[in-house]
C-alpha cells in the first residue's frame, strides 16, 4: 500500500478509500467486519461513512457497524482515518438535518456514541446547506476541534464556488477550513473536471471520488449481463445508453489483461487531484478485486484511448467552453 498526504493536511492514507454504505442494508454485519479487516490488513487506513447509512432515519446503522468493528480492539480505531459525514435527516424534527450550528453540534455526539470513539478524524459536510450563513457553521465546526471532538473538516458534493467560498470564510476566522472534497468522479461522470477539481488544487484540498465505477456501469457490465447476471434496473438503463462506449472499453480492458473495475479505479489514481477513490464493497472478493488498481499504470496511449472512450468536458473552465 502506499499513502499520501490528504490534501494540505499532515495526515497520511491510503490511495483506496474504503467506503461503508453497503454496510447494513447489502451487507451483514458479519462480512461487514471481515471487509474491515480485510482492508486493514492491505493497509487500507482510511474508512468513510456517513449518519443516514443504513437508511433507517436516525437509527446510524452503519456508523454502529463501524462502532462494534472499532470495540473489537485489536488497535482497530488507532490504525483509521476515520471520515464519517453530517447534513442528512436524523429525525422528524426541523433542526434534525442540515448544517445549522444546533445540528452539528447534536449529530456529531450521536456520531461519536455510534460510533463508540472520542473523535472523528474528518467531519464532512454531506451536502452544502445555502441557508446557513459560514460564520455560524465555521464557528460550530471550529468548537468541535477546540473539544476534540473531531479533527479535521471536509466537504461533498460542493461546487467550485462553494469551496471557495467556504475556504475565504475560514480564513477570516484564521480556521484551517477544508482540506477535503468528496465529488462524484469516474470515467463516465467528469463534470468536476471543470471547476470542482480545479478549486480543490488551487486551495490545497483531497479529492476522494465517490461512485468510482459508476454504480457498477464500469466493473463489467456487459460482461456480467452476458453471463446472466441481473443488474439493477438504474444500471441496465444506463448499459442500453452507452452500450457502444462499454462494448470499446470492455474490449479494451481485455487486450490490457486486466479488469473493467480495476481500469476505472487506475484511471482516477492517475488523476493529479484525486486523492483516495472511495471503493465500497460487498463481499470480501470485491474488495479484494479492487486491489490491483494500485500496481496498474496506464500509459500515456492507453490514457488518450480512454478519453475518446468517456471524453471529459474539454479541461477546466474556462477553457473548455472558451478560448
Amino acid at each position: 500500500m502506499t499513502y499520501t498526504q490528504l490534501g494540505r493536511s499532515g495526515v497520511k492514507v491510503s490511495r483506496l478509500c474504503l467506503g461503508t454504505m453497503n454496510f447494513g442494508p447489502q451487507t451483514s454485519e458479519a462480512d461487514s467486519f471481515a471487509i474491515m479487516d480485510r482492508a486493514l490488513e492491505r493497509g487500507i487506513n482510511f474508512i468513510d461513512t456517513a449518519d443516514v447509512y443504513g437508511w433507517k432515519k436516525g437509527e446510524g446503522v452503519t456508523e454502529q457497524i463501524v462502532g462494534r468493528w472499532f470495540a473489537c480492539g485489536g488497535g482497530r480505531r488507532d490504525n483509521v482515518v476515520l471520515a464519517t459525514k453530517v447534513y442528512g435527516e436524523m429525525g422528524d424534527g426541523p433542526n434534525q438535518a442540515k448544517l445549522s450550528a444546533l445540528h452539528l453540534r447534536a449529530a456529531c455526539d450521536d456520531s461519536l456514541r455510534r460510533l463508540q470513539t472520542d473523535h472523528i478524524d474528518l467531519y464532512q459536510m454531506h451536502h452544502i446547506d445555502r441557508a446557513t450563513p459560514w460564520d455560524e457553521m465555521w464557528q460550530a465546526l471550529d468548537v468541535l476541534v477546540q473539544q476534540g471532538k473531531i479533527v479535521y473538516c471536509g466537504s461533498s458534493n460542493f461546487a467550485g464556488w462553494h469551496i471557495a467560498q467556504a475556504q475565504a470564510a475560514a480564513r477570516a476566522r484564521h480556521f484551517l477550513g477544508l482540506i477535503s472534497e468528496q465529488s462524484l468522479y469516474n470515467l463516465a461522470a467528469r463534470q468536476v473536471e471543470l471547476e470542482v477539481l480545479p478549486a480543490c488544487q488551487a486551495y490545497g484540498l483531497g479529492v476522494m471520488p465517490w461512485s468510482p465505477l459508476a454504480g457498477g456501469l464500469l466493473g463489467g457490465a456487459l460482461a456480467q449481463a452476458a453471463a446472466g447476471r441481473r443488474a439493477s434496473t438504474h444500471v441496465q438503463e444506463r448499459v442500453t445508453q452507452h452500450r457502444d462506449q462499454l462494448q470499446r472499453y470492455e474490449t479494451m480492458c481485455k487486450e490490457l489483461g486486466a479488469g473493467p473495475a480495476v481500469v476505472a479505479l487506475a484511471w482516477l489514481l492517475q488523476q493529479a487531484a484525486v486523492t483516495a477513490p472511495i471503493i465500497g464493497p460487498r463481499t470480501l472478493a470485491q474488495l479484494d478485486e479492487s486491489l490491483p488498481a494500485l500496481a496498474l499504470t496506464l500509459d500515456a496511449a492507453t490514457l488518450k484511448t480512454l478519453d475518446e472512450i468517456w471524453p471529459g468536458p474539454g479541461g477546466p473552465a474556462p477553457e473548455a467552453y472558451a478560448w
